[in-house]
């Protein structure tokens, strides 16, 4: 509960930026409340996955310890605000995201990029990997589901760089759902079938990688995931991370070992949750929170104005 009054009071701060179309003051508003809030914590906490390393991110950065330091050890991962831009033009989706698990437990991504697959549980483990061809993953989805190609959606972010996946999915007559941000969310619609999604997959954020698959974790649904290193300086940072082996595919179970905690409030409302209400001189806030080992619900919050 502490973790989810965290995101939604970092939802609540960005929530007077949203729609200036300034996603750099609504970033830093969510970051200041997040930090705040998690240095209040009775933990010993580290940032392992952040707003990036310590010379380009003053705050929440990877390696920060958080919490009055008395308590549990605990890896955090943050995304104070997913969708800068959704938040920043008032558009669906912009969500305030957290993930925590014990010391160790959550994969200390580097700031690069990852090629990404998510399917649901009702999809065979064996059925979609990332070295199978776009058509035999599409194939196996919409056999395991009993369904034509044409009744299997995929999604992905619309970037120039999913050119040739997505000329691939329209002529195999393929549902394709683009995204223009938000990664996190995104690989998230595979796990309910009332957002029509079967597949998530392509090219983006290794860190959104990590939150997403510790949500994914609990709804017993299947990640992949393989960093792509695209300079000299990538290569170096992962390997002073311990990544010896630069094109492994990782599953589920190496990047989220053990239990972990999402959270992710709406900001502005989208697929997964609904955006920061004010009503009666108190936010309303909603939150999808995660806990492998029990639960799986929408939290409620009602925060007065102070």
């Amino acid at each position: 509960d502490n973790f989810a009054d965290i995101t939604s009071r970092a939802a609540i701060a960005c929530h007077k930026h949203v729609g200036k179309n300034d996603k750099i003051i609504a970033d830093k508003a969510a970051t200041d409340s997040m930090r705040k809030n998690l240095n209040k914590l009775n933990i010993n906490g580290e940032i392992v996955i952040g707003e990036g390393e310590l010379d380009e991110a003053p705050m929440l950065y990877i390696g920060e310890k958080l919490g009055t330091g008395k308590g549990p050890s605990i890896d955090i991962a943050v995304d104070p605000l997913e969708g800068t831009n959704f938040a920043a033009n008032n558009l669906p989706g912009a969500l305030s995201v957290l993930a925590v698990s014990l010391k160790g437990n959550l994969f200390n991504a580097p700031e690069t990029y990852m090629d990404k697959l998510a399917v649901g549980k009702d999809v065979p483990l064996d059925a979609t990997d990332l070295d199978f061809s776009i058509e035999k993953n599409i194939k196996n989805i919409a056999d395991s589901k009993n369904k034509n190609l044409d009744k299997v959606t995929a999604c992905m972010l619309n970037r120039p760089r999913h050119k040739e996946i997505i000329d691939k999915l329209r002529e195999l007559k393929v549902n394709v759902r683009l995204l223009s941000d938000g990664d996190v969310a995104g690989a998230l619609l595979v796990t309910n079938e009332k957002h029509k999604v079967d597949i998530f997959l392509g090219v983006g954020g290794g860190p959104e990688g990590i939150l997403a698959a510790s949500a994914l974790d609990a709804f017993n649904c299947k990640f992949q995931g393989r960093f792509l290193f695209k300079t000299d300086e990538d290569i170096k940072r992962a390997k002073n991370m311990g990544i010896s082996d630069l094109n492994k595919k990782y599953n589920l179970n190496e990047i989220v070992r053990g239990d972990s905690i999402f959270c992710a409030t709406g900001i502005t409302s989208g697929d997964l949750v609904d955006g920061v209400k004010l009503e009666d001189n108190k936010f309303i806030t909603e939150t999808l929170v995660t806990h492998k080992n029990s639960t799986i619900n929408i939290v409620k919050k009602e925060i007065p104005i102070t």
